[in-house]
């Protein structure tokens, strides 16, 4: 528990430290923003900033920190460090500047800020891969909630005519429609900030109980690795399995979203900087209580929790690992019949949430890309329906597959973390035109570009040992370095 108080000091000095001095170098101003001067009274307009904090908070946390952070703690301690480190010198950076290019250029969306920096072409790719993450996000979360309320009941009449979950995915794809397609202050500005509040009141009840239980858990000085739960290697699975906690490229898609409703550029770092520190925190709050489930000695959490172990296939013992389960077994033991509510509402409106805003962030990349307005909701419809109409078809392929749906997540796991990439070069190349400290994200470029590469080549498309990952590794730090310095030396001579 040593580590988590440290963990925890560490994230809000970020904060105060580190963020204001990023907020420095990108230097906001009093010019007009977008929610002023473009406003629509659809998707640019000025909402409270302690609202545009929290629907931010739930846009681009979900059950990610929740889910990514339990699955991370198989680890053992490296995930403390990666969440702290990631959160603080990646994540937050990456959400603040892209947030804010956002804000300073009239609102526009996360491919547009792309290819501003890195080219048309890039800009092209990364429009058809943000849409297609975007539509992957809608997808794996409509399936999560809709098998959990299925399995609390269903109309029977409908489970036997068109199938299980079917009811559900109805009910929740209707909603998908009728948010994505309302103006933001009517269902997201109105209801978000609740749903971002339980979150946060449950992370925060889970606090007081660690404190209370105080379990003793592996620290870091007791070695990194802990891989009891995951015979995965910590390199570079570990940095694609907590994403949101540390970075996620999935954020600078839901950026520009209230980047049209803040009434002034200095709102920004609480805003951006602030709401990723914040999921810093409820990850790292769900990694312990995932410690002291694995881990926990003189007996592991699992072990002491009713209904929270099973029976494996070889005979032995061993504790839950599906993350859902595991916040309804700890929250129902810790919190009790209020802690199952707190649970429901964080496994399944959480998911919800975050599919209706990545779906509403696809309807406007796709807008600025065709060039129609959003004022209506029949121009608002030419969009909504065909890519509805695409994500119910990747629904259908994914429920008739048995290996769907751990497909999809892991390729969006994979897609995700690369959307990060992107961004990161390009505000390094914002940074060096602007003559500004672009190492601040060279860094985590570098690092990112490497953990993509690695895991796509070594997981994804081939299984392979320890021995090529690091060599892979390696050439992939080498080659970006190079490529990057270069055009850093062509651009300096052309000036």
């Amino acid at each position: 528990m040593i580590t988590f108080v440290v963990s925890l000091v560490a994230l809000v000095l970020g904060y105060f430290v580190y963020g204001r001095f990023v907020e420095r170098v990108f230097g906001p101003d009093d010019r007009p923003t977008p929610a002023v001067a473009k406003a629509d009274g659809v998707d640019f307009m000025v909402l409270p900033g302690w609202k545009i904090f929290m629907i931010q908070f739930l846009n681009i946390a979900g059950t990610g920190p929740i889910f990514g952070a339990i699955m991370g703690a198989m680890f053992g301690p490296a995930a403390y460090l990666w969440i702290v480190l990631g959160c603080i010198f990646a994540g937050a950076t990456h959400d603040y500047l892209s947030g804010m290019l956002s804000v300073r250029n009239g609102g526009i969306n996360q491919p547009e800020i792309i290819g501003r920096f890195l080219g048309k072409t890039t800009k092209q790719v990364m429009l058809v891969f943000s849409v297609f993450l975007l539509m992957m996000v809608g997808t794996v979360f409509v399936f999560s909630p809709a098998k959990i309320l299925g399995d609390m009941w269903e109309p029977s009449f409908v489970t036997e005519s068109v199938g299980q979950y079917t009811f559900w995915i109805v009910i929740i794809f209707i909603y998908y429609l009728i948010a994505t397609l309302m103006p933001i202050d009517k269902i997201i500005g109105r209801f978000y900030p609740l749903f971002a509040f339980s979150l946060l009141f449950m992370a925060a009840a889970l606090l007081v109980m660690l404190c209370v239980k105080w379990p003793d858990i592996p620290e870091l000085w007791e070695g990194l690795p802990c891989e009891a739960f995951d015979a995965r290697s910590v390199f570079p699975c570990l940095f694609i399995t907590i994403a949101c906690g540390a970075i996620s490229g999935f954020h600078a898609t839901q950026s520009p979203l209230m980047a049209r409703c803040m009434k002034s550029e200095k709102q920004g770092r609480p805003i951006f900087y602030g709401a990723m520190i914040t999921e810093g925190v409820v990850a790292l709050i769900w990694a312990t209580v995932a410690m002291f489930f694995f881990y926990d000695q003189p007996e592991a959490g699992y072990l002491t929790i009713e209904k929270g172990r099973i029976v494996a296939e070889n005979g032995l013992v061993g504790p839950v690992k599906d993350a859902p389960t595991i916040v309804t077994l700890i929250s129902k033991d810790w919190l009790l019949t209020f802690g199952g509510i707190l649970a429901l509402l964080g496994v399944v409106a959480a998911p919800i949430t975050s599919g209706d805003t990545a779906l509403r962030s696809a309807r406007l990349i796709i807008a600025d890309f065709v060039h129609l307005e959003q004022r209506t909701i029949r121009k608002r419809l030419y969009i909504c329906v065909p890519m509805f109409a695409a994500v119910i078809a990747l629904l259908v392929w994914q429920m008739g597959d048995a290996k769907g749906f751990n497909m999809i997540w892991s390729w969006f796991g994979w897609s995700n973390q690369t959307l990060s990439v992107f961004m990161l070069w390009a505000i390094t190349v914002y940074l060096v035109q602007q003559k500004k400290p672009y190492v601040i994200t060279l860094i985590p470029a570098l690092f990112m570009t490497v953990v993509c590469t690695t895991y796509l080549i070594t997981q994804q498309l081939f299984s392979l040992d320890t021995m090529w990952t690091t060599g892979i590794a390696i050439a992939t730090l080498i080659i970006s370095a190079i490529l990057f310095f270069r055009w850093y030396n062509n651009y300096k001579q052309s000036k």
